[in-house]
């Protein structure tokens, strides 16, 4: 297996945009610089993949922040956000992660989740255990999930350096 940061190293990145952006918005009041956090994310290695996953909402005009992210590289998988009887709203891409990641596991050295939603755990473990491809998380760390910080095989924590990755 080749080692975390050499350039032969083929990488996929899959943002969890929700997860971030709650993060980025709540601690900081800000927004996630995400082409800042793909350049470190990749690290100089090979990207094969860099997967943004957006809910989309009527209520606010995304195109812009979607044309954004498609332009400094990142593909983009929506949905739209579902809103049940009597307002309870979902939107999450939790399993479409998951999916991605176990198909994806086969043709990268090492997967990037971009979240700190301790629900990816399994996910982690999983891809640790029953592939030879490594798993590295990235996110805020007061909103990562410890036990997910534990069993990555490598965090980054973005706090450590938030000026880089956040925008006013």
């Amino acid at each position: 297996m080749p080692k975390l940061g050499q350039k032969e190293q083929r990488v996929a990145v899959l943002i969890d945009v929700q997860n971030m952006y709650y993060s980025a918005r709540n601690l900081y009041q800000a927004k996630v610089n995400f082409a800042e956090l793909l350049k470190n994310a990749v690290n100089g290695r090979k990207l094969i993949r860099a997967i943004a996953y957006v809910v989309k909402s009527e209520a606010q005009d995304s195109d812009p922040f979607f044309k954004a992210l498609e332009h400094i590289g990142i593909e983009l998988k929506m949905k739209d956000l579902q809103i049940f009887p009597g307002g309870l709203k979902k939107g999450d891409w939790d399993v479409g992660i998951a999916m991605d990641a176990v198909r994806l596991s086969s043709s990268v050295d090492s997967i990037i989740l971009v979240s700190g939603d301790g629900d990816f755990l399994p996910l982690v473990d999983y891809i640790k255990n029953a592939t030879p491809t490594r798993l590295e998380v990235m996110g805020f760390g007061r909103t990562t999930s410890g036990k997910l910080k534990e069993a990555a095989d490598n965090y980054f924590d973005l706090e450590e350096n938030k000026q880089k990755y956040l925008i006013p």
